[in-house]
């Protein structure tokens, strides 16, 4: 990799604080190839907004690009302040990092209006089946009978976010692997230059809830039988989960519990990305088999971005003096004469 990309800069200025995630959590792959996507693609990260909800994966924009604008919102709230911060200066380029729990649950009516309004921004949905932070629930993303480590059943339908962004009419669609590189980065990279929004479903496992103890010596068998003084807990270290296959191949990825999930990555010789109905009965099809399918699965280059939409001024809004957006007494006395 060159030591400066064209606009001069070097990785480096890509990177933030240091991640207080789990050892081996796959977030902190998404991050590095969040790093590697900008750095490759010559965005300046002065040019670039951070947005984030609640949740492990809304805590890595602080990871990245420390130089860049950013926001971290309430629970579920990433679509609507994307669609403010985009009205109030789309000079930026944005950039939302969500979690299942945060966009499939409480972020969900968001999450479509979001779509509807199709704001320009990347946004990267960081896919576990579980709330990290409030000890591994299970989210809204979790497949039937999915069992946590306690030995809970999951009774519920999961919902599958490239299916509902597709439905939606979301304009570009793409699911990968946090373990992914190969993959990931010219996914982001794509996705940085869709007018309009783009959406990657990124599957990273959460190594502190996918444990199924069964020893005598478990979280589990321990927590049964002791008497507790204070709320405790130990989480051990794990190692990245990394995948390197070629297209078309399907690709068994061992988790840190002793289960397994598998991977097909689309053929984009065979797979036109043009057809949505097409992708529909891909994602359909991979659920039947129990595959997750990875790639770019959608995208629709002729779609009207908010921008377009509503016709927002070329300049920002927050760059125009305020005789440009104060009206005069009688622009106001005319506009009031429709509603007498």
């Amino acid at each position: 990799m060159a030591k400066e990309n064209a606009i001069g800069l070097e990785k480096a200025a890509y990177k933030g604080g240091k991640s207080t995630l789990c050892t081996g959590c796959g977030h902190d792959s998404i991050t590095n190839h969040i790093q590697t996507a900008y750095f490759q693609a010559n965005v300046n990260p002065f040019d670039i907004a951070k947005l984030s909800g609640i949740g492990c994966s809304s805590k890595t924009p602080a990871y990245f690009m420390s130089k860049s604008h950013g926001f971290n919102s309430l629970h579920g709230r990433l679509g609507p302040l994307a669609t403010g911060v985009y009205s109030a200066n789309k000079d930026l380029k944005l950039i939302g990092i969500s979690g299942d729990g945060d966009t499939a649950s409480i972020g969900f009516g968001g999450f479509a209006h979001l779509i509807r309004r199709n704001v320009p921004m990347v946004y990267l949905c960081y896919n576990n089946g579980v709330y990290g932070l409030t000890k591994g629930q299970f989210s809204a993303t979790a497949e039937m009978e999915a069992v946590l480590k306690t030995g809970a059943v999951n009774p519920f339908q999961e919902v599958d976010l490239c299916a509902m962004a597709l439905q939606l009419g979301c304009g570009f669609v793409a699911r990968s692997f946090s373990g992914d590189a190969k993959q990931l980065v010219p996914l982001i990279q794509a996705a940085i230059h869709h007018n309009g929004t783009a959406f990657i479903d990124v599957i990273s496992p959460c190594i502190t809830f996918n444990n199924h103890e069964q020893s005598s010596k478990s979280f589990v068998a321990v927590k049964d039988h002791k008497v507790n003084l204070q709320e405790l807990g130990v989480i051990e270290t794990q190692d990245e989960i990394k995948v390197d296959y070629e297209e078309g191949e399907l690709q068994m990825v061992d988790l840190p519990d002793g289960t397994q999930i598998y991977l097909r990555k689309l053929d984009s010789r065979a797979h036109n990305v043009n057809d949505k109905f097409a992708a529909m009965r891909l994602l359909e099809t991979s659920t039947q088999s129990q595959e997750l399918l990875t790639g770019l699965l959608y995208i629709n280059e002729k779609n009207q971005s908010l921008g377009d939409k509503l016709n927002i001024t070329e300049t920002p809004i927050r760059k125009l003096d305020l005789a440009s957006i104060k009206p005069s007494n009688e622009k106001l006395k005319n506009l009031m004469k429709d509603f007498s």
